[in-house]
């Protein structure tokens, strides 16, 4: 099947692969001439395990194109996927001008029977939106369908070619089936495919991301209760997972959720709310708790050295919001790092992929390492911020050597406390008793 997408983001870039990927023709569009001429030479400008190779291979085989020229990438697609930037707007809402700018090109350019697909997370009532515009400016049929996309960052290979599910908001029989056509592939394993109306599917997408975005900031409150009632958060996670009601995924409690979905989504849920008059309380309580919970560490890190970090080295293992990822919108660390640099802290950083990203946001305001333990020379205490595998089992003499003081704030839990007292650490995560050896007692403890 012959496919274009215009947009080569995050979710427009792992669409038309993957697509490409199963033996469809997909040309990709994009206005931005640079990107376009590094993706056609088969180098992927985000970090996502697998991509590249797939990038790679496909253009080799010629089933995946790219273009800055709308109507050249479009003239003979079935299927047009829409994969724009809905950036969340001062009030919260979902910017939608990207995607109606382009419906409105769109729509001169189409001479035959098309199917527009909205890829893009979107409010309530886009597809509409867009089916208005035309049925107001094309003479031809055109129908238009939600499709949204389910796709974790780090994972969003695999996620997109072994789907969960798949939500297609349709009207028409004819969209339905191709649509259904085309998904085909990807569930042959019996994986189920839901037809529905384009406002559910819409509604279905900011549904999930909102809340999951609940149960992660559910634990992060239980387990905050937990280090003030003396209780152990991992062992309270298990017995909750273990209920077949509730299940084990999204229990892990940290520093707070970050990315491009969860923060923009639930906004933008919560906004549709207030549109409709209706009060989300419960959004609103999401919302206020993962806004404070970003800043637990470093006010940890400030209640522990009493708030004078002038002169002190705090080392960052992490920047991207999750693992596998280069991605650092919304991330904790951000806030963190912001946090500890007010309060008069140096902040020297690593990340396996996301340091370049890091530099366009702090600059030379904090230094980074080549690896983590570079960062650890000279550091006051260190800082564990995403959950990257090669954290998990550091060589702790190179640790003890490089670092002034034995002090670990661990805010993903990928360290163990017991193993932290036989280490002689203090060490302070999220939900679970804290190690505090007797040579670190505050009212001893040397600051400089």
């Amino acid at each position: 099947m012959k496919l274009s997408v215009i947009g080569t983001g995050y979710v427009g870039l792992v669409t038309g692969t993957c697509f490409a990927e199963n033996g469809n023709s997909v040309t990709c569009v994009d206005i931005d001439e640079a990107k376009i001429a590094t993706l056609r030479l088969g180098k992927c400008p985000i970090y996502e395990p697998d991509l590249e190779t797939l990038l790679e291979r496909n253009i080799r085989h010629e089933h995946l194109f790219f273009t800055t020229d709308l109507a050249e990438g479009i003239s003979d697609a079935a299927i047009i996927f829409l994969a724009l930037p809905t950036p969340p707007g001062e009030d919260g809402s979902a910017d939608l001008s990207y995607i109606l700018a382009v419906a409105h090109k769109l729509a001169e350019h189409i001479t035959d029977y098309k199917i527009i697909v909205n890829k893009s997370t979107v409010p309530v009532g886009t597809a509409e939106k867009v089916q208005a515009i035309f049925d107001e400016k094309c003479g031809i049929k055109v129908d238009v369908v939600s499709n949204p996309e389910f796709l974790r960052e780090g994972c969003a290979v695999e996620d997109f070619m072994k789907p969960d599910r798949v939500v297609i908001g349709a009207h028409t029989p004819a969209a339905r089936e191709l649509m259904g056509k085309l998904y085909e592939p990807f569930v042959r394993q019996g994986n189920p495919v839901y037809f529905m109306d384009p406002r559910s599917a819409e509604l279905t997408k900011y549904a999930a991301n909102a809340y999951l975005a609940t149960r992660i900031t559910f634990m992060n409150e239980l387990a905050n209760l937990c280090e003030k009632v003396g209780a152990n958060v991992d062992k309270v996670r298990v017995g909750m997972g273990s209920d077949s009601r509730i299940g084990k995924r999204f229990l892990f409690p940290g520093v707070g959720y970050g990315g491009s979905c969860f923060p923009k989504d639930v906004m933008a849920l919560h906004r549709t709310a207030g549109q409709y008059q209706y009060d989300f309380k419960l959004l609103d309580a999401v919302i206020r708790t993962n806004d404070k919970q970003k800043t637990l560490l470093a006010e940890k890190v400030k209640g522990f050295f009493g708030h004078h970090l002038e002169g002190m080295k705090i080392a960052i293992w992490g920047l991207a919001f999750k693992p596998n990822t280069d991605d650092i919108r919304e991330a904790p660390a951000l806030y963190i790092i912001e946090d500890l640099l007010g309060a008069g802290a140096s902040i020297a950083a690593f990340d396996p992929e996301a340091m370049p990203n890091a530099k366009g946001i702090f600059g030379n305001r904090i230094s980074y390492g080549q690896n983590e333990y570079e960062v650890l020379d000279g550091a006051h205490a260190l800082l564990i911020i995403t959950e990257w595998s090669e954290f998990r089992v550091p060589d702790f003499d190179k640790v003890i050597a490089r670092m002034k003081r034995r002090v670990i704030f661990d805010g993903r839990n990928v360290l163990q406390p017991e193993d932290m007292e036989k280490l002689g650490f203090y060490y302070n995560s999220i939900g679970r008793r804290t190690i505090f050896p007797d040579l670190l007692l505050p009212s001893s403890f040397p600051i400089y």
